[in-house]
């Protein structure tokens, strides 16, 4: 979402960055030549950033500025240059400068609340944000923007008030029916995230990631059957999505249903070969149906593609101690010891050295 709202801000900005050429009319020679450096000035400038040459369009931009001070574009301009080379301190100094001349430009409080937002500054970003909207109500960016600072500083339910606005302003806007849910769900409010994602699923009855979030606000209210049921809607309207399929494989296996979880899993690993979840899915199931080869298969896989995770280490160990390979298993647990200690995971780590303590007794 973050990288979709640099490309929003970088949009809304392409105005800002091209100062005009100077149309004044010279009160005297030194005037005039004056006019005539700013206008090559900024023709240079604009060329530069075509080329994205960012260091010289800036030094050009400043040089520009100094013949003309009171022109808000160059500055803006030069906040635009500074938002390029990522250097937002100097974005923001920009922009203040812009806005004390122009300071009803609300393209310009939304400029300054981007680049106080990438320095965290969300606090300071959220009033720019604010400033702009106040100035152009009917502008969603403003809206968008003020609404992701307001979930960088933790403040879900003025989010959520913003997002509400954009949906007005907007019924079509996944974005914001997608955000708000999310908030919503992780607040655990999920009577008002089913009510909304139902209500947007009838608008959108194509939209899989809709029903992965219904469905798990549904799972999260103990409501496996509905649960089910719409992660089984989800996967007819997006039957390559191999999430759905792993979604279904961990309800599943979590009732015992452990052949139907199997399959769902099997599915998940086929579409996506790298998704660790699923592998790991797999592991578990033959693990618990005391499968032990199918299960070291698996698990040894499983550490291919993520080394650092203890549980690929620790479940392969109780595989490898089952078949009775206790050699094996001691290594296994030893990285799997390790990794838990790395992580500050005591509770993990004294469990497996006392499994290791066990086998070594009887090696």
């Amino acid at each position: 979402m973050l990288s979709k709202l640099f490309y929003i801000a970088s949009f809304s900005l392409i105005p800002l960055f091209l100062p005009p050429q100077i149309s004044a009319k010279p009160t005297s020679v030194v005037a005039q030549v004056n006019k005539l450096e700013l206008n090559n000035l900024l023709l240079v400038g604009r060329k530069y950033v075509e080329s994205q040459d960012y260091d010289k369009a800036l030094e050009t931009y400043k040089r520009a500025a100094d013949l003309d001070q009171k022109n808000p574009k160059i500055f803006s301009g030069i906040g635009y240059v500074q938002t390029l080379r990522e250097d937002y301190s100097g974005a923001v100094e920009a922009y203040i400068q812009a806005i004390a001349l122009e300071p009803d430009n609300s393209q310009l409080h939304y400029a300054l609340g981007f680049s106080l937002g990438n320095l965290g500054n969300n606090e300071a970003a959220a009033a720019a944000y604010q400033q702009a909207i106040a100035l152009e109500p009917d502008n969603i960016q403003n809206y968008m923007g003020l609404g992701v600072v307001l979930i960088r500083a933790d403040e879900y339910d003025r989010a959520i008030v913003v997002y509400q606005q954009i949906m007005a302003l907007d019924p079509d806007n996944l974005e914001a029916f997608k955000i708000t849910s999310q908030i919503l769900i992780a607040q655990q409010r999920y009577p008002e995230a089913i009510a909304l994602l139902q209500t947007v699923i009838e608008q959108q009855p194509y939209n899989s990631d809709l029903k992965l979030q219904l469905a798990k606000a549904q799972l999260e209210t103990g409501d496996t059957e509905a649960g089910l049921a719409t992660l089984e809607l989800a996967k007819q309207t997006a039957p390559q999505n191999h999430v759905i399929y792993l979604q279904i494989g961990n309800v599943l296996s979590q009732q015992g249903e452990l052949d139907a979880a199997l399959a769902e899993y099997k599915w998940a690993a086929r579409l996506e070969p790298s998704a660790s979840s699923a592998i790991a899915g797999m592991g578990n199931v033959y693990l618990a149906q005391k499968r032990y080869s199918q299960a070291i298969i698996n698990f040894r896989r499983l550490i291919q593609i993520t080394p650092e995770s203890p549980l690929g280490h620790h479940n392969l160990g109780l595989a490898l101690h089952a078949r009775r390979r206790n050699k094996e298993a001691i290594v296994a647990l030893e990285q799997a010891l390790k990794i838990y200690e790395d992580n500050s995971n005591q509770a993990k780590a004294d469990e497996v050295a006392g499994l290791m303590a066990e086998i070594s007794e009887n090696l």
